[in-house]
C-alpha cells in the first residue's frame, strides 16, 4: 500500500483489523493521540483516515468518548450496494471460485448498455459461488472492463471482497449504480450450485454498479438461494 496517501494507508490498515476481529462491535479504538504515535503521522492525517472510516459507516465518533466499532448488519446486504462479504462481515461466508478470472469480449452485460470505452478494452469475467456455514447461498456471475487493472487476473478473489479489493489496490471505490430484481425457477446450472430440484424459486439480480473511475463500471448478476438469512438493503 505504500502507494496510497498515508490517510489511506492507516484507512486500510484499521479496517483490516476491525474485519479480522482485532476489533469489536462497541470497542474503542485507540486515540487520536495514540494512533499518530502508532503510525508517525500528523494528527489531521490520522482524522482524515478516521473520518473515511465514519463515512463508510464502519465506526462511530462521540465528543469525550472517541471512535467506536460498529456493529455488522443481522441479515446479508445483497440489496444495498456493499458486496456480500463486507455486509455479513463473517467468517462463515466462504468463497469457491466456480471460473477464474479470463478475459473475454463483451456480447452483453446482463441487459445493461455497455460504455463504449469498456467495450473496446475488453471484458475480465468471473464466476463465484458464495457458501453460509458451508451451505450454497448466492451464485455471482462479475464481468469489469479491462482498463488499468494491472495483475488482477492473478489475484485469488477466493474468500475475499471484490469491492475491498477494487478499492485498496486500484483505489476504485463504489459510488451508485441501477439494479434489476427477478423471481426465476431453477435452471440445471443454479440445481447443481444450490442442490435443489428442478423448479426451485431463485433470486436473480442484475446490476450495473457505477464508481468513481469514469467509464469504469462494474457488471455483475447474482443469484440467491436462502431460506436461513434475511436480506436486508440501503442505498
Amino acid at each position: 500500500m505504500s502507494e496510497l496517501p498515508q490517510y489511506k494507508q492507516i484507512y486500510e490498515d484499521l479496517r483490516s483489523q476491525i474485519a479480522d476481529g482485532a476489533y469489536t462491535p462497541g470497542d474503542l479504538l485507540p486515540s487520536e493521540y495514540e494512533l499518530c504515535a502508532i503510525y508517525n503521522v500528523a494528527r489531521l492525517t490520522v482524522r482524515k483516515a478516521l473520518e473515511q472510516l465514519v463515512t463508510d459507516g464502519i465506526i462511530v465518533r462521540h465528543q469525550g468518548k472517541g471512535s467506536i466499532v460498529k456493529g455488522t448488519p443481522k441479515g446479508v446486504g445483497i440489496l444495498s450496494l456493499m458486496g456480500t462479504t463486507s455486509a455479513l462481515g463473517s467468517p462463515d461466508l466462504t468463497t469457491h471460485i466456480t471460473l477464474k478470472p479470463e478475459l473475454r469480449k463483451w456480447n452483453e452485460a446482463f441487459s445493461f448498455p455497455v460504455d463504449p470505452q469498456e467495450e473496446e478494452a475488453g471484458c475480465i469475467y468471473f464466476e463465484r459461488l458464495r457458501l453460509l456455514d458451508g451451505v450454497p447461498v448466492f451464485y455471482d456471475i462479475t464481468m469489469l472492463p479491462n482498463i488499468n487493472l494491472p495483475r488482477f487476473l492473478n489475484y485469488n478473489l477466493g474468500n475475499k471482497s471484490l469491492f475491498d479489493t477494487l478499492r485498496a489496490q486500484y483505489q476504485i471505490v463504489v459510488t451508485g449504480g441501477v439494479q434489476q430484481i427477478f423471481a426465476i425457477r431453477a435452471d440445471k446450472r443454479l440445481q447443481e450450485s444450490f442442490n435443489v430440484r428442478a423448479g426451485h424459486p431463485i433470486l436473480q439480480l442484475n446490476r450495473k454498479i457505477d464508481t468513481n473511475r469514469p467509464g469504469f463500471h462494474i457488471y455483475s448478476q447474482v443469484f440467491c438461494a436462502t431460506q436461513r438469512y434475511g436480506l436486508t438493503g440501503t442505498f
